[in-house]
């Protein structure tokens, strides 16, 4: 999405927008604000920003949000918002895992679209109910993966629909980082604390909490779908309850065999996340790192650099692209488009059309669920010495 494309077009305001967790210590939710506002269709009007009232108002005055619209849990916001004439017309849900499945539930009850970060909830059953709901009430359903929204990203999957790599063989996508090392949770740092924790986390850690983007990104991509996994997870460091490495080999639907790994005891590694994809007549590679550059690589041929905004870019690239060619663009314009996404869609309803074609690449909450099979799948093969296991 280009500035000049960014506008509300005839709706005439920006979109209300609520928020559940992101108060004052947390990280992903300033992240989600400020993508919210890059494309200038967003304005946060109303929050439940902790489950401490007292941090929840002083999160609230922070961001200046109006007393009245700061509320102390999720519940009471999505019954309060519901009943206003000026209701916001999506919640972001950005709260650690184990508190997503009741805020979703209490909003799509309400009637309010619904935006929520990875994974969806701790528990498959729970990840089916929200997709029911969803579809019963007919509302828009987004999850962040949000390296779905980088240009060359979408550039790759378009790329692979249209047969340019020929039939596929192969995927090999990684996320490395090493960033919990040591016993970082000991020391009172906040996102440690919570991540490596299965009471908040869920049943997984570095699965649920990289491996699952790895595994969107992978299924994003191709077009295909995981139909099996063998994993093996493991914790290195001593006294942790949940894994901080993963191996898994992975089996398609449509016959392609791939391997993922994950890790956040990796030294060296920050934000390693690179996927590769090889078919009958060609690859592509992508590293988050350097998101600004495709490889691809026809077979017989010297590798071609595909950059964002440059030659070769197609059209699926130039609507996710924001800045010329040669300035850097990444982590919160990514984060942005799924915001630009879901503000179009939100808008075309409200205004009676059709939404941009570009937009409904926004993971839903299929995506959500997906996840969360994952997720549990590898878990449960792990558990029997790497199994075979179906999601």
């Amino acid at each position: 999405m280009t500035i000049e494309a960014s506008k509300s077009g005839g709706l005439g305001r920006r979109l209300r927008l609520g928020m559940v967790g992101g108060g004052r210590g947390a990280f992903i939710g300033a992240v989600h604000r400020i993508a919210a506002r890059l494309d200038d269709r967003w304005e946060l009007v109303a929050g439940a920003l902790s489950s401490d009232p007292d941090r929840g108002r002083a999160s609230g005055a922070d961001l200046m949000l109006r007393p009245e619209r700061i509320y102390e849990t999720a519940q009471a916001m999505a019954e309060r918002e519901a009943a206003r004439e000026d209701r916001i017309d999506a919640v972001a849900i950005v709260t650690p895992n184990d508190a997503h499945a009741a805020a979703a539930r209490a909003f799509l009850a309400a009637g309010i679209h619904v935006i929520c970060d990875k994974p969806l909830t701790t528990t498959r059953a729970e990840a089916e109910e929200l997709a029911r709901l969803a579809g019963e009430k007919n509302l828009i359903f987004a999850v962040t993966h949000n390296y779905t929204g980088y240009p060359l990203v979408r550039q790759a999957r378009a790329m692979v629909q249209a047969g340019a790599i020929g039939r596929l063989r192969v995927v090999q996508v990684e996320y490395a980082q090493d960033w919990l090392s040591t016993r970082l949770e000991e020391t009172g740092q906040k996102q440690a604390s919570w991540r490596t924790d299965p009471k908040r986390s869920g049943p997984a850690g570095s699965v649920g909490d990289i491996g699952s983007h790895a595994f969107n990104l992978a299924e994003f991509v191709t077009g295909d779908r995981v139909a099996s996994l063998s994993a093996e997870l493991h914790t290195f460091v001593d006294g942790r309850p949940l894994d901080d490495n993963a191996h898994m080999m992975l089996r398609f639907v449509g016959g392609a065999r791939g391997m993922l790994w994950c890790s956040q005891v990796a030294p060296g590694n920050e934000n390693g996340l690179r996927l590769r994809v090889y078919g009958e007549t060609g690859g592509l590679e992508w590293q988050q790192e350097n998101p600004n550059v495709l490889v691809h690589a026809p077979l017989g041929e010297p590798p071609r650099l595909i950059r964002r905004g440059g030659a070769g870019a197609n059209e699926v690239a130039a609507a996710a692209t924001r800045i010329p060619a040669g300035h850097p663009e990444g982590y919160l314009e990514g984060f942005a488009q799924l915001y630009a996404d879901v503000a179009e869609q939100i808008a075309a309803r409200l205004e009676g059309r059709q939404p941009s074609a570009f937009s409904a690449q926004v993971p839903t909450v299929e995506e959500g669920v997906r996840g969360v099979r994952f997720i549990e799948a590898a878990v449960r093969s792990s558990g029997q010495n790497a199994a075979w296991t179906e999601l």
